[in-house]
């Protein structure tokens, strides 16, 4: 039986998260957050001391990586290191910047390449991330390049930070949001990039409510076609 799997790629702070839990939750898929996974990495590899740019450091800490996902009676994906629940402890603001770096690193990215492509082959999918559509799921029955404006990105994440008890300011946020985009861009390995075939979809002028209705909109009608 072929399941069916959509692709939601875009920048940091731009909602992925957010919408394609609450699409996988209308069509009764399994979510997917691989920022989420590559989080965790970043944690293993801050707790060990590790220079996050530094394949040398990292990449040993692969071997034996106990790194689990699992979900939770409310369907929230959870993530485990080491047998932790770390769910919230990855999103912390510090832990976005080592994400991105040491998903920059080659053997990181192959090591959590089938991870990722095994809930596809089990599962429907809801899969977010940077290279969803480009590399993890080329061939996904639907890609989306989710963005928004820099500066209404910020003032998300601010929110989010805030609502997670997390002090933050808007013109630091932004700074972090803009490096990350370089750095997300530039990366020799898995650019951030639209996928060829995917629908670009901006939310800077939109509210969450009105993202999610054109967000599902754009799907159901790409899965009739």
């Amino acid at each position: 039986m072929k399941h069916v799997s959509i692709a939601i790629d875009g920048p940091a702070g731009a909602g992925k998260s957010t919408l394609a839990r609450a699409l996988a939750r209308q069509l009764g898929y399994l979510y997917v957050d691989t920022g989420a996974i590559y989080r965790t990495v970043a944690l293993r590899a801050l707790r060990a001391g590790a220079d996050p740019e530094d394949p040398a450091q990292v990449v040993p800490l692969l071997e034996g990586l106990d790194l689990a996902m699992d979900y939770g009676p409310d369907g929230e994906q959870r993530m485990f290191l080491e047998g932790e629940d770390v769910s919230q402890a990855i999103r912390e603001h510090r832990i976005s910047g080592l994400a991105s770096k040491v998903s920059a690193i080659p053997q990181v990215r192959d090591f959590l390449l089938d991870f990722q492509r095994r809930q596809a082959r089990e599962h429907d999918v809801v899969m977010d991330g940077r290279d969803i559509g480009t590399v993890v799921l080329p061939q996904a029955d639907v890609k989306i390049f989710l963005t928004a404006a820099p500066e209404a990105r910020a003032r998300r994440r601010l929110l989010e930070l805030r609502q997670r008890g997390q002090e933050a300011d808007l013109d630091t946020v932004l700074r972090d949001i803009v490096q990350r985009d370089y750095d997300d861009e530039h990366r020799p390995v898995a650019p951030l990039r639209q996928a060829e075939g995917a629908v670009r979809l901006d939310t800077t002028q939109l509210n969450l409510e009105q993202s999610l209705q054109s967000l599902s909109s754009l799907v159901k009608e790409r899965l009739q076609q």
